[in-house]
C-alpha cells in the first residue's frame, strides 16, 4: 500500500470507524494508527496473518463504500478549500478559527 492510499485510508478510518464490526476497527486502528504490522496484530489477537489481512482488506472496501455513498469526506475537504479561499481574500478571524478546528480532525 502506498503511502497516499495509507493516509486516506487512516483519514477515512477516523471517519467511519464506528461503522465497523468490533473486530475489523480494533485490528484496522492497531494497523493505521498505532502502525502495528500484520504479523505484530495477528500474535496478540491469537490469528493467522492471513485472517488480519483479510479484516483489514474488508475494512477498508467498507471504509470506501461508506465514502462513496455518505461522502463526508470529501465534503470536509471541500469545504476546508473554499473556507481557506474566503480566509485568503478577506482575512476574516473567525473563518480562521473554524479552519483550525477542521484542520485538528
Amino acid at each position: 500500500m502506498e503511502l497516499k492510499e495509507f493516509m486516506e485510508t487512516s483519514l477515512l478510518l477516523s471517519y467511519y470507524k464506528n461503522l465497523l464490526s468490533n473486530r475489523q476497527k480494533e485490528y484496522m486502528l492497531k494497523h493505521f494508527e498505532e502502525d502495528y504490522s500484520l504479523s505484530e496484530i495477528a500474535k496478540e489477537y491469537a490469528v493467522s496473518r492471513q485472517a488480519v489481512y483479510d479484516n483489514i482488506k474488508r475494512g477498508i472496501k467498507i471504509l470506501e463504500d461508506y465514502e462513496k455513498k455518505l461522502g463526508f469526506f470529501h465534503r470536509d475537504k471541500k469545504i476546508l478549500s473554499i473556507l481557506r479561499k474566503i480566509d485568503k481574500k478577506y482575512k476574516i478571524d473567525e473563518i480562521k478559527k473554524i479552519i483550525e478546528l477542521l484542520e485538528a480532525q
